[in-house]
């Protein structure tokens, strides 16, 4: 587990900064089993990679450790727990970007017309809508990269303190993307980057033609009901995990 002045460190941090980064969380052989599986199972992918990976043992395994379980509920709430995973792949022959956007969507267990929520999609049989930021502010995302992320290999970039803004439209997140400073998360394999949904975040192509950095992102929701309805997500309290692989 981490320290207890690691962990309120860097707990504060994510909530003056909207991000932090935790090194050394996770060794490469904790790591292999997932990759391993994650790359043998038949999953069903897109150009970016697979959605809903947390019924892979692997997966779930990461995703319950109790570091990323003790960074999350010190940030959102005691009661978090794994819901959700997704795999990303970046590599040589999928070298892909995202622009500047805030991640908006969360998954519902059926949907009710609640004002604040919506438009809504549908992910691989999975019911989605664009939450309010009152539900967006109880989430974190937390990222194990599997391998080492540089400057060069298309990591996560972040503009600090964008969180506290809340839901910006189109032309308000292209205007503070355009004049604000970005920090991109750089980090070690095994070390985990924690982002607050409302960050403006995007990552570039890989300058790099060799695959050389992966990630495992989570994503923990505190509240299991939209305030003022009776909208429940599927669980009490949910996390959800991404998984990704970069070239480097």
């Amino acid at each position: 587990m981490l320290p207890t002045s690691e962990l309120q460190n860097s707990v504060r941090f994510i909530r003056e900064r909207g991000y932090g980064i935790v090194s050394s969380v996770f060794s490469p052989a904790e790591l292999s089993l997932a990759l391993s599986e994650l790359s043998s199972t038949g999953l069903k992918r897109s150009r970016a990679g697979a959605r809903h990976v947390l019924s892979l043992a692997s997966v779930s395994e990461i995703a319950r450790r109790g570091e990323l379980l003790a960074i999350a509920r010190a940030v959102v709430g005691p009661d978090a727990i794994p819901f959700r995973a997704t795999f990303f792949d970046k590599s040589p022959n999928s070298n892909w970007l995202v622009a500047w956007h805030q991640d908006t969507a969360l998954p519902l267990a059926f949907r009710s017309e609640t004002p604040g929520w919506g438009p809504w999609s549908t992910k691989d049989g999975v019911i989605y809508a664009h939450a309010p930021a009152a539900a967006l502010q109880q989430v974190l995302a937390l990222r194990v990269h599997f391998d080492r992320s540089t400057a060069v290999n298309g990591p996560l970039r972040v503009i600090p303190g964008t969180h506290e803004l809340g839901v910006l439209t189109d032309e308000e997140i292209l205007r503070r993307a355009g004049e604000s400073a970005a920090i991109a998360c750089t980090v070690a394999a095994g070390g985990v980057v924690a982002m607050r949904p409302l960050v403006l975040h995007a990552s570039c192509k890989s300058a790099s033609a060799n695959r050389g950095a992966s990630y495992t992102s989570s994503t923990l929701v505190h509240a299991a009901r939209a305030t003022g309805s009776s909208w429940r997500w599927f669980n009490l309290r949910i996390f959800v995990l991404d998984l990704a692989a970069l070239c480097g």
